[in-house]
């Protein structure tokens, strides 16, 4: 490795060098140690002295006995006698919690079969992009116990054939470097180049990419560099000094209890950059989704605290870094300020981001579907606003996680009324949501009409789906998705002004908006009513008219409503359409 481009912040494959690495006669055990005063190897039960080599900050030991599957961790002496045990920082394996060894893992065992998928993916700026966020514990379980987790090989056997009967492209896996507690979902770290134990081995989790790519689904991991767990095996105070972490907790110390990365450092960087990479390359995701990149642009997430200069300058070289060596790997931000130009490519002066999560857009539309019909027509340009600003960046649309837990209600309980006005409603919202421009994320659970919220001890309510109505609405969503992938007016110019057209924005007495989109190869528009009464003789001027198919109605009895299939409740004159639109409903259309 070169040590001045590990101290500079320069390196993408530290972990090829540093950790636990099994050779023909052994395993050579490589860790980073600057202020230590010595470091001991503990490997079946014996103390094994490391050697300080090269510039005196770094500690080798060769064990010839030591093999595949052998617990390890570093005993790290520091202020004289006092020492502490921790595991790897680049270790490729972790046990179980609450144990917290390392564990040796060859990394090079499984080949790799998807080269043709990985020869032509893309960022999905032009393309589909509809992704299905799931916990890879909680999606389905064995059992009711704490363990009973599928592995990543028979989850993946579960999940191929499900994600292609609900119409879903992309997967995005909520963290899996290893975290030792269950509830903190993978955001707070000890191992970030371990894939968590409960759920298997590296090389399942290389099967589990591989047979997705396989079967034309990309896959797309949670990633979280700006905190860590503060566990006494983990980074914290690894070396007995701050060598991770902010030596000042004022800056120290993340408003979930956890230390904040030090990404002035170079070496800091460097782990980072290597972790990002070794994701992206040993396991074959497609993309990152970073976490909480607003802690990284300004101290602690603040505006009024000012820009973090150096961490700003950290994503930009990270960025640009991963997409030279990784053709065609897309990187999403999770960031809800209005730092600009997060989506620009770094040679144009941006943060080199390929999407970001619009939260404007989340909010302000789940806001709107919360409140009473009658409050909606005060608030009707609450769903226009997000495309005053849409077009300053390349924006992600994402019902995630967090907006099912902690109170905050599932996205169909949080639609306004009763049980029998909800579904009616969120049909008429997912239809809104796919309409408008950006890509798409859904999490787990949103697409069975869920009422619980998400708990990461149980498995998805997949019992609804013996009751007609909860049945009815995953159909719905289902066809939506399949609408979505195989017509390109939703996404050939998703982020061109002449993408996206109101066809109607000015009817806040009806609460009816229309929506066009197109690309070069196809028209699509919609028509919405979220008011509580029927709307007749609804009109709309079409642009350039040869032709109107309907391709789906919110308001169908096959999705749980009241028409039939083939009940007409438009027509056309020239280029006017007029309808009939039941309340809290959507209608999508093919425009020839």
């Amino acid at each position: 490795m070169d040590n001045y481009g590990f101290y500079t912040g320069k390196i993408f494959d530290a972990h090829e060098w540093l950790g636990a690495h099994v050779e023909d006669d052994g395993v050579v055990f490589r860790t980073f140690a600057p202020s230590a005063s010595g470091v001991v190897l503990l490997h079946k039960g014996r103390e094994i002295p490391m050697n300080c080599i090269s510039d005196g900050n770094f500690y080798e030991v060769k064990v010839a006995d030591a093999a595949c599957g052998d617990t390890y961790e570093y005993r790290i002496y520091h202020h004289g006698s006092q020492y502490t045990d921790h595991c790897d920082p680049y270790g490729f394996g972790m046990e179980l919690r609450p144990d917290h060894k390392s564990i040796i893992r060859n990394l090079s065992s499984y080949k790799f079969r998807d080269s043709a998928w990985i020869k032509n993916r893309t960022s999905c700026i032009n393309g589909p992009l509809n992704i299905y966020e799931l916990h890879a514990g909680s999606w389905k379980k064995k059992g009711d116990g704490p363990t009973d987790w599928y592995n990543y090989r028979e989850l993946v056997k579960l999940l191929i054939p499900y994600l292609k009967e609900n119409g879903y492209n992309y997967i995005e896996l909520l963290p899996i470097s290893e975290h030792p507690c269950d509830e903190s979902w993978g955001y707070q770290n000890t191992g970030f180049f371990a894939p968590t134990s409960r759920y298997g081995t590296a090389e399942d989790l290389m099967y589990m990419i591989d047979e997705l790519h396989r079967n034309k689904i990309g896959a797309i991991l949670d990633f979280v560099p700006v905190h860590f767990a503060v566990d006494y095996y983990g980074l914290a105070k690894y070396d007995g000094s701050a060598l991770y972490e902010y030596p000042n907790n004022d800056v120290g110390i993340s408003e979930w209890g956890s230390n904040n990365f030090m990404h002035s450092r170079g070496e800091v960087r460097s782990f980072l950059q290597s972790c990002a990479n070794y994701w992206l390359q040993t396991f074959h995701f497609d993309g990152l989704r970073m976490d909480a990149i607003s802690r990284i642009i300004y101290w602690h997430g603040d505006e009024k605290r000012g820009v973090n200069g150096n961490a700003v300058d950290f994503i930009k070289y990270m960025n640009q870094g991963l997409k030279d060596r990784n053709p065609g790997c897309f990187l999403a931000a999770e960031d809800s300020t209005n730092f600009s130009n997060v989506t620009k490519s770094v040679s144009e002066g941006g943060l080199g981001f390929d999407y970001k999560w619009d939260m404007g857009w989340m909010h302000d539309t789940l806001s709107y579907f919360q409140m009473s019909p009658d409050d909606r027509y005060n608030n009707y340009h609450k769903l226009t606003f997000s495309m005053m600003y849409y077009y300053n960046e390349k924006f992600l649309l994402p019902l995630s996680h967090d907006e099912v837990v902690h109170g905050k209600a599932t996205i169909l309980q949080k639609m306004y009324g009763d049980y029998d006005i909800k579904f009616p409603q969120a049909r008429a919202f997912y239809m809104y949501m796919m309409v408008h421009p950006g890509k798409k994320l859904n999490f787990m659970g949103n697409e069975l009409g869920q009422f619980r919220e998400w708990d990461e001890k149980r498995e998805q309510d997949f019992m609804l789906l013996d009751f007609p109505i909860h049945r009815a609405f995953n159909n719905y969503i289902a066809d939506l998705n399949k609408n979505y992938l195989s017509h390109p007016a939703f996404f050939g110019k998703e982020y061109d002004y002449d993408g996206f057209k109101w066809l109607d924005c000015n009817s806040p007495d009806r609460l009816m908006y229309s929506i066009l989109r197109e690309d070069n190869k196809s028209r699509i528009f919609a028509i919405f009513n979220f008011s509580k009464y029927e709307q007749i003789d609804y009109r709309i001027e079409l642009p350039d008219n040869k032709g109107v198919n309907i391709l789906m109605n919110s308001d169908w009895k096959c999705y749980g409503g009241n028409a039939d299939e083939n009940n007409v409740f438009w027509h056309i004159d020239g280029n006017t359409l007029t309808c009939t639109m039941p309340r809290f409903s959507a209608a999508l259309f093919e425009l020839k």
